[in-house]
């Protein structure tokens, strides 16, 4: 369940980038959105809040994993040789901002999302978020670290063989990997397309499964893509 959050988007934004520039962890992102660009959004969010539009998730501060398309930001999968300018949104970052969430930036990863540890990036190691000394999990470290230092309030990962449920555990926080196909994984850059899952990171687990749902649901250009069937969970 979502509750209902106190201030707009655009409040909820410019605190947003205030800590994570107090936070002093840039390991943790690959890109940023712009100030202005991202309070543009936000602008628009609490706009259409304003005149009766409702938005599950207006507001919510998101990162997402940098294997996970999001227009405007490049893609790199942890290798800048590999970088490329998405023309869309991944469609689970497509659903989530029709949802009214704001996508902050692309968090850094084990490089093409292969690795447990957290630290096999050229972006930098991804430290623990309570003990810098240890090492966050992999490959969705960046994600992991941005929601348990409360820098956003969800992040995507992606999960192939534990990357989503890993770094969860090893910053105190949950992890929510769905049944595979019921999140579509257009716009993910691929580790085993028939194995890989969308996941999502959050303080509370209501929080993570709300998320996880709005996500779920069939695309045409996922063809493993599926319905959740109704009596079923994720």
């Amino acid at each position: 369940m979502i509750h209902s959050l106190p201030g707009g988007a655009v409040a909820r934004a410019t605190e947003a980038l205030d800590r994570i520039e107090a936070s002093d962890r840039p390991e943790i992102w690959i890109s940023l959105r712009t100030r202005d660009d991202l309070l543009e959004e936000a602008a628009a969010i609490d706009a259409k809040v304003a005149s009766g539009e409702v938005l599950p998730l207006a507001g919510r501060l998101l990162a997402v994993k940098d294997n996970i398309d999001v227009r405007g930001l490049p893609t790199t999968a942890g290798a800048p040789s590999f970088a490329y300018p998405p023309t869309a949104d991944a469609t689970a970052v497509a659903r989530l901002r029709a949802a009214g969430a704001l996508v902050v930036g692309k968090t850094n990863l084990d490089q093409f999302a292969t690795g447990l540890v957290g630290t096999r990036s050229p972006y930098g190691a991804v430290r623990n978020a309570w003990d810098p000394s240890r090492i966050s999990g992999g490959s969705s470290s960046g994600s992991a670290v941005a929601v348990a230092l409360g820098l956003v309030d969800l992040a995507l990962g992606t999960d192939t063989a534990g990357s989503g449920r890993v770094p969860a555990a090893l910053n105190g926080i949950v992890g929510v990997k769905p049944s595979r196909g019921l999140v579509p994984v257009t716009g993910v850059v691929p580790a085993c397309y028939t194995l890989d899952c969308v996941t999502v990171f959050a303080r509370d687990l209501g929080s993570a499964r709300a998320a996880a749902e709005l996500m779920a649901g069939p695309d045409p250009s996922d063809p493993l893509s599926r319905t959740l069937p109704a009596d079923a969970g994720l």
